[in-house]
């Protein structure tokens, strides 16, 4: 099973798209928010000193990434492979995220890039409603995921809420932003060889299905 990076834009639909791929495939979905979160609520060693760190208002540095990363990947679950969300964010982490992939002997897998239309990104954000319990994402004007009832969670049946900076313009700020960031980094895996482009559909499903033809290839 092929390891996978996603590049994905705000509302390119990534979270949606790795849930279908650990359902289908049983891949280990590895977010490095949540590593950092639950290292600092278990108060491990590289927890206190994160955690230290961003009460000070300092950037996490690479090398503790790297070391949540290391650990997370070498376990039993990681075995038939992972996705990577929010990791590498940069081309420096992508060189370092390689060096360990090295030292490892592990393979890097497939990098997919999810392209999106801004409009749409923009119409997806914008009628974004999120679980702040289970944090599943739903979509107030898409037939497939929209709640079963109106502003309830399927499955924590909590009321359901819209992030403060999903609306029109701080959005496209944030997209502009990724877009402009993230072209060092899709320009590095693509002269790899190993980046691969899908299109973020209307549908999930069909999204869902090029990513498949991309792992089975």
């Amino acid at each position: 099973m092929k390891n996978i990076i996603f590049l994905a834009p705000p509302a390119a639909g990534k979270g949606t798209l790795s849930e279908m791929l650990v359902e289908k495939y049983g891949y280990a979905h590895i977010s490095t928010g949540d590593l950092l979160r639950s290292e600092v609520a278990l108060k491990t060693p590289i927890g206190l000193e994160a955690e230290s760190l961003m009460k000070a208002g300092k950037y996490v540095p690479d090398e503790l990434i790297l070391k949540l990363i290391s650990n997370r990947i070498t376990n039993s679950d990681c075995q038939n492979g992972y996705i990577l969300d929010g990791f590498p964010r940069t081309k420096v982490q992508a060189l370092k995220y390689d060096e360990l992939l090295k030292d490892l002997g592990k393979d890097l897998g497939v990098v997919i890039y999810i392209d999106i239309d801004k409009d749409m990104a923009v119409k997806r954000a914008c009628s974004r409603i999120t679980c702040p319990k289970c944090g599943k994402i739903y979509n107030k004007y898409s037939s497939e995921m929209k709640p079963k009832v109106e502003g309830v969670c399927d499955d924590c049946k909590e009321a359901l809420t819209q992030r403060q900076d999903d609306n029109e313009e701080t959005f496209i700020k944030r997209f502009d932003e990724y877009m402009q960031k993230t072209m060092p980094l899709y320009d590095y895996y693509k002269e790899k060889g190993v980046l691969k482009t899908i299109k973020a559909y209307e549908s999930k499903f069909d999204t869902f299905k090029e990513a498949v033809k991309v792992i089975e290839e």
